[in-house]
């Protein structure tokens, strides 16, 4: 939770007193905006939790209860397009003086924290004359359709230490003014831990205030490790005793191969020999032509070599004006 407090300021009905023509324009606080920006929706998620605290009274006599719940929603606009948003229901309902009171809240937030949608109801039992008041707040294209009251302002009260239980903890205190169009201005403080938890909730002015019985478990946010990074290391395959035993496998299936083509076909090993055997003799300067001039004549496509020609004849290997499919003795 930032130390930090910030304005947030919504259009809604002026005061029946003041002139419109010469009210300042309502504007949003910088600073705030900059904040609410900067959230990423992995930290918004962080937000969503489901808490009931007592209402109590200062001499520690229960006086009802506030339920409050933040969690993933789904918000249909006037359109009946459904997106995804964060759904915020809150509801209270005790005793004041004796008297039966509450009130709740539904709304719909989008991933931005701007507001959808706003259902507000309030409630007091009076003897002779009960109080109901309702607040909606709509959002249609561009602007906020208010209809009761609006949320002026926020004011932060610094850190403070308060019991929970038998426990000390510190709190951040914001505090909420409500201004309605009939009777005097409605403020309530919030004490906020460092994880967002409502610890405490006072409405200047009442006899009474919520907090929380028992400490919370605090949450905090994952810490996401870095991949492994795993260097590459040369591979000496013959040092795996795997790699080196399917590689002598292979050595000698290829060896066995080779030896049992050779014995089904002894003419191949005579046609090398006699190969070798005319190279050593001849030992010539270029034996690539060398050999294209000896196995020339074993081509199929050539025709068969006449038993008499000419010992000078030149070879076609050796000719650079010739093409190279052509077979020696074809002319």
């Amino acid at each position: 939770m930032s130390s930090r407090a910030y304005s947030i300021v919504h259009k809604g009905k002026d005061p029946p007193t003041a002139s419109p023509e010469h009210l300042p324009l309502p504007e949003a606080n910088a600073e705030a905006i900059d904040f609410l920006s900067s959230l990423k929706r992995e930290e918004l998620q962080m937000l969503f939790f489901s808490e009931t605290l007592d209402m109590i009274s200062e001499a520690g006599e229960p006086q009802g209860e506030l339920s409050i719940e933040v969690k993933r929603g789904k918000h249909k606009d006037e359109s009946g397009v459904m997106s995804d948003c964060i759904f915020v229901h809150a509801f209270s309902r005790g005793f004041l003086d004796k008297m039966l009171c509450g009130n709740s809240l539904l709304g719909y937030l989008s991933w931005r924290l701007e507001v959808r949608e706003l259902h507000g109801h309030e409630f007091i039992k009076f003897p002779i004359l009960p109080l109901e008041r309702k607040a909606t707040l709509l959002k249609q294209d561009d602007q906020l359709v208010l209809t009761r009251s609006i949320k002026e302002g926020e004011q932060a009260l610094g850190f403070q230490t308060i019991q929970v239980g038998r426990q000390q903890a510190e709190v951040f205190i914001v505090e909420q003014t409500v201004h309605s169009e009939e009777g005097i201005p409605m403020s309530c403080q919030y004490y906020l831990l460092p994880d967002g938890h409502l610890a405490k909730r006072i409405q200047v002015g009442s006899p009474g205030c919520c907090i929380i019985t028992k400490m919370p478990v605090m949450r905090e946010e994952d810490e996401i490790e870095p991949r492994p990074v795993f260097e590459k290391k040369p591979l000496v395959w013959e040092e795996d005793l795997e790699l080196l035993s399917k590689f002598l496998e292979r050595k000698e299936e290829l060896r066995l191969g080779h030896t049992s083509y050779l014995r089904k076909h002894p003419e191949a090993q005579a046609l090398m020999s006699d190969f070798l055997l005319f190279l050593l003799l001849r030992q010539p300067e270029d034996v690539v032509t060398f050999a294209a001039e000896y196995f020339g004549p074993f081509a199929a496509r050539c025709p068969p070599t006449p038993a008499l020609r000419s010992s000078h004849r030149p070879s076609p290997f050796r000719s650079l004006e010739r093409g190279r499919g052509s077979c020696p003795g074809a002319d």
